[in-house]
Protein backbone atom coordinates (compact mmCIF):
# COMPACT_ATOMS: atom_id res chain seq x y z
CA UNK A 1 0.00 0.00 0.00
CA UNK A 2 1.54 3.00 -1.03
CA UNK A 3 1.38 6.05 1.54
CA UNK A 4 0.75 10.10 0.94
CA UNK A 5 4.37 10.14 -1.07
CA UNK A 6 3.43 7.11 -2.54
CA UNK A 7 5.91 5.16 -1.09
CA UNK A 8 6.30 1.34 -1.59
CA UNK A 9 4.72 -1.05 0.02
CA UNK A 10 5.72 -1.87 4.05
CA UNK A 11 7.40 1.25 4.42
CA UNK A 12 5.41 4.62 6.01
CA UNK A 13 7.27 7.74 5.08
CA UNK A 14 6.80 11.52 5.75
CA UNK A 15 3.26 12.92 4.53
CA UNK A 16 3.19 15.71 2.92
CA UNK A 17 4.02 18.86 4.90
CA UNK A 18 6.02 16.95 6.87
CA UNK A 19 9.83 17.02 6.45
CA UNK A 20 11.38 13.45 5.68
CA UNK A 21 14.52 12.79 8.14
CA UNK A 22 16.01 11.03 5.01
CA UNK A 23 17.86 13.38 2.90
CA UNK A 24 21.28 14.59 3.53
CA UNK A 25 21.61 18.38 4.02
CA UNK A 26 24.34 20.78 2.90
CA UNK A 27 26.47 22.11 6.49
CA UNK A 28 25.67 25.51 7.16
CA UNK A 29 26.91 27.94 9.74
CA UNK A 30 23.97 29.05 11.78
CA UNK A 31 23.68 31.10 15.23
CA UNK A 32 23.31 28.35 18.51
CA UNK A 33 19.91 28.90 18.92
CA UNK A 34 19.01 28.27 15.54
CA UNK A 35 21.29 25.01 15.18
CA UNK A 36 19.70 23.67 18.13
CA UNK A 37 16.32 24.23 16.43
CA UNK A 38 17.43 22.32 13.58
CA UNK A 39 18.65 19.74 15.42
CA UNK A 40 15.38 19.37 17.43
CA UNK A 41 13.80 19.30 14.58
CA UNK A 42 15.44 16.87 12.79
CA UNK A 43 15.24 14.98 15.62
CA UNK A 44 11.67 14.32 15.74
CA UNK A 45 11.59 14.15 11.68
CA UNK A 46 14.13 11.14 12.33
CA UNK A 47 12.78 9.25 15.02
CA UNK A 48 8.98 9.16 13.89
CA UNK A 49 10.29 7.49 9.99
CA UNK A 50 12.79 5.14 11.83
CA UNK A 51 12.18 4.76 15.31
CA UNK A 52 14.77 4.92 18.34
CA UNK A 53 16.85 2.65 16.92
CA UNK A 54 18.32 5.02 15.04
CA UNK A 55 21.48 6.29 15.84
CA UNK A 56 23.02 9.71 16.36
CA UNK A 57 25.26 9.65 13.86
CA UNK A 58 22.69 8.84 11.45
CA UNK A 59 20.63 12.19 12.46
CA UNK A 60 24.20 13.94 12.08
CA UNK A 61 25.01 12.84 8.48
CA UNK A 62 20.83 13.65 7.53
CA UNK A 63 21.44 17.01 9.16
CA UNK A 64 24.62 17.49 7.33
CA UNK A 65 26.79 18.04 10.76
CA UNK A 66 29.40 16.15 12.87
CA UNK A 67 28.54 14.08 15.10
CA UNK A 68 30.66 15.90 18.18
CA UNK A 69 28.43 19.50 16.75
CA UNK A 70 25.49 17.18 17.74
CA UNK A 71 26.62 16.67 20.60
CA UNK A 72 27.89 19.57 21.20
CA UNK A 73 23.98 20.80 22.20
CA UNK A 74 22.64 16.68 23.08
CA UNK A 75 25.46 15.16 24.54
CA UNK A 76 23.14 12.01 25.00
CA UNK A 77 20.92 10.42 23.13
CA UNK A 78 18.39 10.42 25.76
CA UNK A 79 18.51 14.33 26.57
CA UNK A 80 17.90 14.35 22.75
CA UNK A 81 14.93 12.31 23.59
CA UNK A 82 13.33 14.02 26.43
CA UNK A 83 13.93 16.71 24.49
CA UNK A 84 12.06 15.58 21.71
CA UNK A 85 8.99 14.58 24.59
CA UNK A 86 9.19 18.15 25.41
CA UNK A 87 8.52 19.62 21.72
CA UNK A 88 6.26 17.02 20.61
CA UNK A 89 3.91 16.11 23.70
CA UNK A 90 4.58 18.64 26.45
CA UNK A 91 4.67 21.18 23.76
CA UNK A 92 1.05 20.98 22.08
CA UNK A 93 -0.49 20.17 25.71
CA UNK A 94 -3.17 23.43 26.38
CA UNK A 95 -3.48 23.61 30.28
CA UNK A 96 -7.07 24.74 28.83
CA UNK A 97 -8.39 21.63 28.36
CA UNK A 98 -8.49 20.77 31.80
CA UNK A 99 -10.44 23.91 32.96
CA UNK A 100 -12.96 22.69 30.51
CA UNK A 101 -13.15 19.35 31.12
CA UNK A 102 -13.23 20.82 35.23
CA UNK A 103 -15.66 23.19 34.25
CA UNK A 104 -19.25 22.31 35.74
CA UNK A 105 -21.12 25.11 34.17
CA UNK A 106 -20.90 22.80 31.16
CA UNK A 107 -22.91 20.16 30.48
CA UNK A 108 -20.68 17.16 30.24
CA UNK A 109 -21.13 16.00 27.38
CA UNK A 110 -20.34 19.13 25.51
CA UNK A 111 -17.19 19.10 27.82
CA UNK A 112 -16.23 16.26 26.15
CA UNK A 113 -17.28 16.93 22.57
CA UNK A 114 -15.35 20.07 22.99
CA UNK A 115 -12.17 18.33 24.12
CA UNK A 116 -11.24 15.71 22.21
CA UNK A 117 -12.14 17.59 19.01
CA UNK A 118 -9.29 19.88 20.03
CA UNK A 119 -7.42 17.19 21.63
CA UNK A 120 -8.06 15.36 18.46
CA UNK A 121 -6.39 18.55 16.43
CA UNK A 122 -3.22 18.43 18.42
CA UNK A 123 -2.18 14.75 18.07
CA UNK A 124 -3.22 13.58 14.60
CA UNK A 125 -0.05 13.73 13.25
CA UNK A 126 2.67 11.94 11.76
CA UNK A 127 5.09 12.43 14.16
CA UNK A 128 3.08 12.32 17.44
CA UNK A 129 1.73 9.31 16.76
CA UNK A 130 4.93 7.80 15.62
CA UNK A 131 6.77 8.53 17.84
CA UNK A 132 4.22 7.85 20.36
CA UNK A 133 4.30 4.02 19.22
CA UNK A 134 8.17 3.49 18.68
CA UNK A 135 8.66 5.13 22.10
CA UNK A 136 6.14 2.38 23.56
CA UNK A 137 7.56 -0.55 21.81
CA UNK A 138 11.13 0.23 22.65
CA UNK A 139 10.60 1.54 26.17
CA UNK A 140 12.40 4.71 26.04
CA UNK A 141 10.31 6.38 28.56
CA UNK A 142 8.12 8.69 26.15
CA UNK A 143 4.70 6.70 26.22
CA UNK A 144 5.07 5.82 29.73
CA UNK A 145 5.75 9.63 30.93
CA UNK A 146 2.53 10.38 28.68
CA UNK A 147 -0.06 8.14 29.28
CA UNK A 148 0.87 9.16 33.31
CA UNK A 149 0.27 12.51 32.17
CA UNK A 150 -2.98 11.57 30.93
CA UNK A 151 -4.43 9.23 33.29
CA UNK A 152 -3.67 12.20 35.81
CA UNK A 153 -5.03 15.06 33.64
CA UNK A 154 -7.64 14.03 31.65
CA UNK A 155 -8.83 9.74 32.47
CA UNK A 156 -9.02 9.98 36.18
CA UNK A 157 -11.07 13.49 36.08
CA UNK A 158 -13.54 12.49 33.23
CA UNK A 159 -14.38 9.76 35.77
CA UNK A 160 -14.83 11.77 38.58
CA UNK A 161 -17.07 14.10 36.71
CA UNK A 162 -18.89 11.04 35.70
CA UNK A 163 -19.78 10.15 39.21
CA UNK A 164 -20.93 13.46 39.74
CA UNK A 165 -23.10 12.97 36.68
CA UNK A 166 -24.55 10.08 37.55
CA UNK A 167 -25.13 11.39 40.85
CA UNK A 168 -22.98 9.02 43.04
CA UNK A 169 -21.15 10.22 46.25
CA UNK A 170 -18.13 12.28 45.35
CA UNK A 171 -14.64 10.95 45.08
CA UNK A 172 -13.82 12.82 48.37
CA UNK A 173 -15.87 10.37 49.69
CA UNK A 174 -15.42 7.12 48.29
CA UNK A 175 -12.41 6.63 46.11
CA UNK A 176 -12.34 5.98 42.30
CA UNK A 177 -12.49 2.56 41.24
CA UNK A 178 -10.23 0.90 39.05
CA UNK A 179 -13.46 -0.05 37.07
CA UNK A 180 -14.29 3.40 36.77
CA UNK A 181 -10.80 4.80 35.68
CA UNK A 182 -11.33 1.76 32.91
CA UNK A 183 -14.54 3.30 31.94
CA UNK A 184 -13.13 6.93 31.08
CA UNK A 185 -9.49 4.93 29.45
CA UNK A 186 -11.78 3.17 27.35
CA UNK A 187 -13.21 6.46 25.44
CA UNK A 188 -9.81 7.63 25.21
CA UNK A 189 -8.42 5.10 23.86
CA UNK A 190 -11.23 4.64 21.06
CA UNK A 191 -10.52 8.09 20.03
CA UNK A 192 -6.84 7.84 19.93
CA UNK A 193 -6.67 4.48 18.06
CA UNK A 194 -8.08 6.33 15.31
CA UNK A 195 -4.64 8.78 15.02
CA UNK A 196 -2.85 5.15 15.17
CA UNK A 197 -4.81 3.41 12.47
CA UNK A 198 -4.03 6.63 10.19
CA UNK A 199 -0.49 6.78 10.91
CA UNK A 200 0.61 3.43 11.68
CA UNK A 201 -1.86 0.80 9.56
CA UNK A 202 -2.03 4.15 6.63
CA UNK A 203 -5.89 2.72 6.87
CA UNK A 204 -8.56 5.36 6.09
CA UNK A 205 -10.36 7.20 9.06
CA UNK A 206 -13.73 9.47 8.43
CA UNK A 207 -12.41 12.84 7.19
CA UNK A 208 -15.56 14.54 9.20
CA UNK A 209 -13.52 13.34 12.97
CA UNK A 210 -15.99 15.92 14.97
CA UNK A 211 -18.63 13.48 13.91
CA UNK A 212 -16.97 11.15 15.43
CA UNK A 213 -16.14 12.85 18.38
CA UNK A 214 -19.96 12.99 18.68
CA UNK A 215 -21.04 9.82 18.46
CA UNK A 216 -18.29 8.19 20.34
CA UNK A 217 -18.98 10.94 23.39
CA UNK A 218 -22.81 10.29 23.52
CA UNK A 219 -22.50 6.67 23.01
CA UNK A 220 -20.15 6.90 26.00
CA UNK A 221 -22.91 8.68 27.87
CA UNK A 222 -25.48 6.44 26.74
CA UNK A 223 -23.86 3.71 28.69
CA UNK A 224 -21.27 4.37 31.14
CA UNK A 225 -23.56 6.01 33.98
CA UNK A 226 -25.48 2.59 34.14
CA UNK A 227 -22.88 0.88 34.72
CA UNK A 228 -21.00 2.98 36.84
CA UNK A 229 -24.32 2.69 39.44
CA UNK A 230 -24.52 -0.76 38.77
CA UNK A 231 -20.41 -0.80 39.66
CA UNK A 232 -21.25 0.57 43.24
CA UNK A 233 -24.22 -1.67 43.56
CA UNK A 234 -22.00 -4.45 43.23
CA UNK A 235 -24.49 -6.42 40.53
CA UNK A 236 -21.54 -6.28 37.95
CA UNK A 237 -18.54 -7.40 39.65
CA UNK A 238 -17.55 -11.15 38.79
CA UNK A 239 -18.16 -13.88 41.68
CA UNK A 240 -15.09 -15.14 43.81
CA UNK A 241 -13.87 -18.13 41.77
CA UNK A 242 -14.52 -20.93 43.83
CA UNK A 243 -11.40 -23.54 44.76
CA UNK A 244 -10.36 -26.39 42.83
CA UNK A 245 -10.13 -28.42 45.81
CA UNK A 246 -13.12 -30.72 46.15
CA UNK A 247 -14.39 -31.15 49.37
CA UNK A 248 -13.43 -34.27 51.76
CA UNK A 249 -16.82 -36.34 52.39
CA UNK A 250 -16.81 -36.37 55.60
CA UNK A 251 -16.20 -39.29 58.08
CA UNK A 252 -18.13 -41.69 59.40
CA UNK A 253 -18.04 -42.44 63.08
CA UNK A 254 -16.59 -46.11 63.73
CA UNK A 255 -19.15 -48.58 65.66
Amino acid sequence: MADDNGSDAGVVRAPKGVRSASPQRKRRRLDPEDREREIVDGAVAFFAEVGFDGGLRDLAKRLGITHQNLFRYFPTKEALIDRVYEEVYLGRWQVEWEVLLADRTIALEQRLTQFYRAYLQAIFRYDWVRIFVFAGLKGVGITQRYLELVQARVVEPLARELRVTTGLPDTAEVPLLPEETEMAWGLHGELFYLAVRRWVYEMKVPDDLDTVVRVAVVRFLAGAPSAMRLLHEGTLRAPAPRSGRRARPARRNPR
